[in-house]
Formats: C-alpha cells, structure tokens, sequence
C-alpha cells in the first residue's frame, strides 16, 4: 500500500484531563457545562489522518529528493543518512469540529473548544503512528514538519502537500497562501524509522514553548548536523 487515509478515527474527550488542563474543578458551576460542551464536540468530531509513502532517490549535503521532489534542510537530510522510505503525513481535528467550534458564544467557551479540537489532534496523530508501526512493522520512528526549524522553512510546506498528491483535500486540509493549514488544529510533516529518537525542539531555543516535547540541546547541531 502506497498511502492510507483513517477517516474517521473516533475520539472520546477526556473529560478529567481536560478540564484539569482548563483548571475547571470538579465541584465548580462550570464543570457541567464543560461536560455538555464536550459531549458536543464528540458527536460531531471526526478527526482524520493520511500518508503517502516516499522513497528517497538523492542526497546531498543538505538535500534529499524523495518521490521527484527536492527537500532543502541539512538536518533533514541526516536524520535520513540510513533511511530509503519515509511517510509523508497529515493529521488534522476535522473540518466538522473546526466549524462546530466556530459556533462558540464567547471568549471562554472558545478557548475550551479549543483545547478539545487539540485533543482530537491528538487522538488523530496518535492513531496515525499506531497504524504506521503496525502495518509496516516500523520499531521506532521521529518526524520532523516544516517551519518547525530554522534549517527547514515553512515555505517548503508546499512541497510537502504536493507530496501528499490530493489526501489532503481527501481529509478536508487546506494550505493558505501564507503556508498555514485549515483547520488550524492539524499537522504535517515526514515520518521516518529512527533508532535515536529524534524531535524538533531538541535544535529549539525558544524558552516557555507550551508544545515544547524535549529539552533543547544547545551542542546537539555542532554534534550531529553541522
């Protein structure tokens, strides 16, 4: 199988995460509604996912060409030194939560919906690497997106929709013109077997990161990138 779509992939909010993330205690006026809110979203969620397989045909220094299409970022290029396939992806909430949460009537009800549409990502990433370990009995894997370095600019998210030869508009996901993704809650980016684990944030300086995944390491491009 060259690519697969999961749609839908069910999603049950966690309430008690959840609302212990949003600081609505249990005992307060708005934890029912909270609940109500939440119970909402899970009828009508279907968060999605896609990939492409890719198969890497050149590198250079700080290059590779994979499927006919030229990727520029050095460390790119050597988290995949001892890779030959890798797995073009998208993960998004779904466009129905994305308008049910458009239908929030103030501030703070925004802001929850938000934090649910998040976990469906969530869910919908998740099931998207437990599918991809399963079926192509992969051990371990990173992944790295575009814009999430300096070393791989958000310019090149286009490259990586045209990589994705139509499963994006299969899953509801649109690029902008500035290379933003709608809905706003989704993801793309290159999954890779790797048997260091490998993450973005591990060459990110930026102090306070609410997404941060792993502690920045200030010596690790001098030591394996540069």
């Amino acid at each position: 199988m060259e690519y697969g779509v999961l749609d839908p992939i069910g999603f049950r909010p966690n309430i008690a995460f959840l609302a212990k993330h949003l600081h609505i205690h249990p005992d307060s006026r708005l934890y029912s509604e909270f609940v109500r809110i939440a119970a909402e979203a899970r009828a009508v969620a279907k968060p999605k996912a896609a990939f492409r397989i890719g198969y890497i045909e050149e590198k250079e220094h700080d290059s590779v060409l994979i499927n006919g299409i030229r990727f520029t970022s050095r460390v790119l290029r050597v988290n995949l030194e001892p890779v030959h396939r890798v797995f073009f992806y998208l993960a998004t909430c779904g466009e129905e939560l994305e308008a049910w949460s458009k239908g929030m009537p103030d501030m703070l009800y925004q802001y929850w919906a938000d934090a649910i549409r998040e976990s469906a990502l969530r869910s919908a990433s998740r099931a998207l690497v437990d599918y991809l370990k399963g079926q192509y009995q992969l051990p371990r894997t990173s992944a790295m997106g575009p814009g999430s370095l300096e070393d791989w600019p958000i310019t090149q998210q286009r490259l990586l929709f045209d990589a994705m030869d139509g499963l994006d508009r299969q899953i509801g996901v649109k690029l902008t013109d500035s290379f933003l993704m709608v809905p706003v809650k989704s993801i793309s980016g290159i999954r890779f077997p790797s048997e260091n684990r490998f993450e973005s944030c591990q060459l990110c300086p930026r102090k306070n990161c609410i997404g941060r995944r792993a502690p920045y390491d200030q010596d690790l491009y001098e030591k394996r990138f540069a």
